[in-house]
């Protein structure tokens, strides 16, 4: 996993190839290569209108699904547990043409984080990501809560107390 989130470029165009992301019309336009930023764009189609002919909901909200997970992984790496644990959106105003998300992760996020989960402690970080349209008006938010863990070392003496326990 280490070796595809090296190269971000690689990371945006297979989230670009996923389906529920290629299916929607979602697309990652920026990824930055620490991982500190992410431009997820929709433009309003055909196939994903609703009935009112505006942005359907679900397609909104998948925006922003593994954003924040994705690029927690890259930036912690294979010695942490991330998750998405819970997630809720506002609708403010329709979608009625393309609209964007810009996330961004800071390098104080990060630190807070690992040092919460440093001694192994579940943390439960929040982000707020606004949903604009072409005119910078805000259509959605949406709030979504991680679940993030460090994972604990593996060892071969626990591994041999565990199994004589």
């Amino acid at each position: 996993m280490r070796v595809v989130f090296a190269r971000p470029r690689l990371v945006q165009a297979l989230l670009n190839l996923w389906p529920p992301f290629w299916g929607a019309g979602i697309r990652i336009e920026t990824l930055s290569p620490d991982y500190s930023y992410c431009r997820v764009g929709l433009v309003l189609r055909w196939w994903n209108k609703n009935a009112n002919r505006t942005q359907y909901g679900g397609s909104l909200f998948s925006m922003t699904d593994p954003v924040y997970s994705m690029m927690l992984m890259a930036v912690l790496g294979s010695d942490y547990h991330i998750w998405d644990r819970a997630a809720r959106i506002t609708f403010l105003k329709p979608g009625r043409g393309r609209v964007l998300a810009e996330i961004r992760l800071s390098h104080d996020r990060i630190d807070e984080i690992r040092c919460a989960t440093d001694g192994g402690d579940k943390y439960f970080p929040h982000f707020r990501i606004n949903i604009v349209d072409e005119h910078g008006e805000l259509v959605a938010e949406v709030d979504r809560t991680l679940y993030v863990r460090k994972k604990r070392a593996f060892s071969m003496k626990s591994k041999t107390l565990s199994k004589n326990s």
